[in-house]
């Protein structure tokens, strides 16, 4: 039974998130409706990253097993066919050996965070970033992002319903870039605490707005309570860019 990977892409804002759940559309249950369509059994899609709901993706990747050999590109475009209108979009296919896996497999995630820090409201990007109507200190926000790099006790950036065993996650990298009016936070780990993106952004927000100081993020590091860090950013602004591999 051949395993095809799929890489894939997404906005958000009409689901509850990637997984499947009970209480509205996801895009998990999208795609394997759509694979149903196509192939005519019903099978199970298993991601990379649990994305919330609101957040968006430009690499998400997805494992499914299909009873016959189609070419790639058939199933890219065939999943593409049938998952019209919704805005989901499979990127490409590639056919992995049984031992692929897409979420246990994966040895990096890269999330991409856009903030518009402008006074005017987004009209284009309505729902693709968090709009901040002030001016926010991006040197500033990376030397506070600096002091969250490397292997910690992350409880103080974790979503109270995480079901993560350990809050004890290696941080790889955090950078903060302005782009004109976007201000946008990359973070890269092997894998990340619920909402623990989106809990980094709401602190690296307060001290861009000069409300914190760098010192103030470590200290809130330190406290190991979810209630010491800053707010949660909104999952708008929120991207899953890429998911990487052992072979590259």
């Amino acid at each position: 039974m051949p395993r095809y990977k799929l890489t894939i892409e997404y906005d958000g804002g009409p689901f509850v998130g990637w997984q499947r759940q009970k209480n509205g559309p996801s895009v998990q249950e999208a795609i394997e409706r759509a694979l149903l369509s196509f192939s005519g059994a019903a099978v199970t899609l298993h991601g990379a990253g649990r994305t919330d709901a609101g957040v968006h993706a430009s690499g998400q990747v997805a494992h499914v097993d299909l009873a016959k050999d189609y070419p790639t590109d058939t199933v890219r475009d065939a999943l593409n066919y049938h998952l019209k209108p919704q805005p989901i979009a499979v990127m490409s296919v590639d056919v992995v050996d049984e031992a692929f896996h897409a979420r246990f497999s994966a040895i990096e995630r890269t999330y991409e965070y856009r903030i518009l820090a402008r006074r005017p409201p987004p009209t284009v990007d309505q729902g693709r970033v968090w709009h901040v109507p002030v001016p926010l200190d991006a040197a500033a926000m990376q030397l506070a992002a600096d002091r969250l790099v490397g292997e910690h006790d992350f409880t103080s950036f974790r979503a109270a319903f995480c079901q993560a065993k350990s809050p004890i996650k290696t941080l790889d990298a955090l950078d903060v870039r302005r782009q004109g009016e976007i201000i946008s936070v990359t973070a890269r780990a092997r894998s990340f605490l619920r909402s623990q993106v989106r809990a980094f952004v709401g602190s690296l927000k307060l001290v861009g707005e000069g409300r914190w100081s760098p010192q103030d993020v470590a200290d809130a590091l330190e406290k190991r309570d979810r209630a010491a860090a800053g707010p949660t950013a909104p999952p708008d602004g929120l991207y899953l860019r890429s998911v990487r591999y052992p072979d590259g």
